[in-house]
């Protein structure tokens, strides 16, 4: 008979026979968070590996096959759940860490900068959100005669680009909430930022409309990976008040 032996997985070394000052938790109590590396944050999140990989290496592994942090955040949670050693639990934990990070930064950029008076200022309030995202939205942000916020309106989702996106969609919802101008804005999760050619044609279509009922549009933003295009700073927008 032949050799049926089977091969004997090799085993990362337990948290528990680490220095206690290099574990994660022991390390963020002493001295803090911005000590850890991505792995060892997830790791605290995830709290536990499997029985070949200890938390800290299973974390780096998922990082590294899933196209690190900002990959990671874009998971969707049936594709973190096929993720060998992420049970339903890890995987509700880590998707809710991703979205409060979120909602976190879009609440700071809010507090700092409660009008919204150039581009920057309306990728840090919205972009956070729409990088999480691995499918394409189109939203509309409706503004006061102040450029105060009024909201924000999600009107596509999951379209490839932003041609789908009628202008009167767009200005119905500026009528009812009674708004003053509007920002568009779109993701590429590609995290490619450059506008396409159909971009430009429906952001000069609804450009025009908004003249002609008196709502000017400001700025159409994309936010790609970890950067943004505004088509007014391109010039693409006319003579834009922004």
């Amino acid at each position: 008979m032949g050799n049926t032996e089977k091969p004997v997985r090799e085993k990362s070394p337990a948290l528990l026979s680490w220095p206690e000052e290099e574990r994660p938790r022991e390390k963020l109590e002493k001295y803090g968070a911005d000590s850890l590396s991505d792995a060892e944050l997830i790791a605290i999140l995830i709290r536990s590996g499997t029985p070949s990989l200890n938390v800290v290496d299973l974390s780096r592994k998922i990082l590294n096959e899933n196209g690190g942090i900002a990959g990671l955040g874009r998971k969707t949670v049936r594709s973190l759940q096929n993720i060998k050693g992420m049970g339903p639990a890890k995987v509700a934990t880590l998707v809710a860490a991703f979205q409060l990070g979120a909602r976190f930064a879009a609440s700071e950029a809010l507090t700092d900068h409660p009008q919204m008076t150039n581009p920057r200022n309306v990728a840090l309030r919205f972009g956070p959100s729409l990088r999480l995202l691995n499918h394409e939205v189109f939203k509309v942000i409706l503004l006061n005669s102040h450029n105060r916020v009024i909201r924000d309106i999600l009107l596509t989702s999951g379209h490839l680009n932003a041609s789908v996106v009628h202008p009167r969609e767009i200005f119905k919802v500026a009528i009812d909430y009674l708004a003053a101008a509007v920002i568009l804005m779109h993701n590429h999760p590609s995290g490619n930022p450059e506008p396409s050619r159909e971009d430009i044609e429906i952001t000069r279509k609804i450009v025009e409309s908004g003249k002609i009922i008196g709502i000017p549009v400001l700025d159409h933003i994309i936010i790609a990976d970890r950067d943004f295009t505004s088509l007014a700073d391109r010039g693409l927008l006319g003579n834009s008040e922004f």
